[in-house]
């Protein structure tokens, strides 16, 4: 077994090769990457800073002359990132453990948001109790934070570091008996708001065969979905969720980026997507919404989670951008609208309820929307186990079209 170390070797020397000794101790081979820019490493790497550098598209000396730490950074984070993924491939990576400051921190993290899903990243950081997902963005990291700075060793950091070091020798010398099945795969997403929905189609999809992940809409979640996609990893995709674009429009917290809906569009993967949660933008306490929002229609959902009714204005802005969105896709594609209400807050009753934007969403969809892109409509809400059932049953419709489906599954 092999782990990757990324690490200032200039800087953190000490720190590092301590983590080193810990791994070796367990039978653990080590691979040092020094990213360290300014001076010579206080300990011997396998990968040099100047080789880091070249594969980043630079060179050392060039980085020491211009002196910008932010352009040494991006260089060597791509370099890191090329050089992970190359060892990966050799077969000769089993894991990467990264230890720093915010320097880096961010070229590690680059490193390891290179890697596939599930191999073992672990980085301890004077940054991780904060915000973390500049770092993470939607990959599996572990972060764990230093408690004190990463500069010398004692008896704080040396048992930090032990930690981090063993919990990387128990990640790669033991097989976590995950099952891997041969089955197609559906790609899910999911608010608390339309639970269920998603439970109902989630259990008619499964039923006839197929693997279901679920993926919670908050950003990185979408973000998730999108890169399994390009990666080949889900075969189908039941878009239930898009309230992302929600929160990228109005300027929410849980934005996906620009690029949602784009994966499943442009390899050709089957979809059906809907209007989920399109009714709200989320912030986080009451007392954080921007003072621009604080005559809105607000809603505490929790008291770190407060939403924000979306106006027939937004909504019509929305359904222009996701009907643009399904026009380009290149594969079967069907867009089911629940005129009843798109989440749990926006039915008769509810705080969110309000035809007026609900009507500027769906008609602007409908507007948009080209004619290769199936249209589904139903009087029902979005919750309905009905509207549920046909999301799914159309999926399963197209992966048995494009020979995805289950070769058990009911016909």
């Amino acid at each position: 077994m092999s782990v990757i170390i990324i690490g200032t070797l200039d800087t953190k020397g000490a720190e590092i090769g301590f983590a080193r000794d810990v791994l070796n101790a367990k039978g653990v081979d080590v691979h040092l990457v020094d990213t360290g820019v300014m001076e010579d490493p206080d300990i011997e790497p396998d990968t040099t800073a100047a080789a880091v550098a070249e594969a980043g598209g630079s060179t050392l000396s060039e980085l020491r002359e211009q002196g910008d730490r932010g352009e040494a950074m991006e260089v060597m984070g791509d370099g890191a990132a090329s050089i992970v993924s190359r060892l990966h491939e050799e077969g000769s990576l089993d894991g990467v453990l990264g230890l720093g400051g915010s320097g880096n921190t961010s070229i590690a993290t680059a490193a390891m948001r290179a890697l596939p899903y599930g191999v073992p990243k672990l980085m301890v950081s004077t940054m991780a109790s904060g915000d973390v997902r500049p770092y993470v963005e939607s990959r599996d990291i572990m972060m764990l934070y230093s408690v004190a700075d990463i500069e010398g060793l004692n008896q704080l950091s040396r048992l930090v570091i032990s930690n981090a070091a063993l919990a990387m020798v128990g990640m790669v010398t033991n097989d976590p008996g995950v099952d891997v099945e041969d089955r197609p795969t559906i790609g899910i997403t999911m608010f608390g708001v339309t639970t269920p929905c998603v439970k109902t189609a989630r259990a008619y999809l499964e039923e006839r065969g197929y693997e279901t992940i679920v993926f919670h809409a908050t950003g990185t979640g979408g973000q998730a979905m999108e890169n399994l996609i390009k990666e080949g990893v889900i075969d189908g995709v039941l878009d239930v969720t898009t309230t992302e674009w929600a929160d990228e429009l109005v300027g929410g917290v849980l934005s996906a980026g620009p690029e949602r809906l784009d994966a499943a569009a442009e390899t050709g993967t089957p979809q059906v997507v809907s209007t989920g949660a399109l009714d709200m933008v989320n912030f986080g306490a009451k007392d954080d919404v921007p003072e621009t929002f604080r005559d809105r229609h607000l809603h505490v959902h929790n008291p770190q989670v407060t939403l924000m009714r979306t106006t027939a204005d937004e909504c019509a802005e929305l359904g222009r951008i996701i009907g643009e969105k399904l026009n380009a896709a290149t594969g079967p594609t069907a867009l089911a609208l629940p005129l009843g209400g798109v989440s749990l807050l926006d039915v008769e009753g509810e705080d969110f309820y309000d035809p007026e934007a609900d009507h500027a969403l769906f008609e602007a969809l409908r507007t948009t929307l080209d004619d290769h892109v199936e249209l589904i409509e139903s009087e029902a809400d979005i919750n309905d186990e009905a509207f549920a059932e046909t999301m799914a049953a159309k999926l399963d419709e197209y992966m048995r079209a494009a020979e995805l489906a289950p070769a058990s599954g009911d016909d």
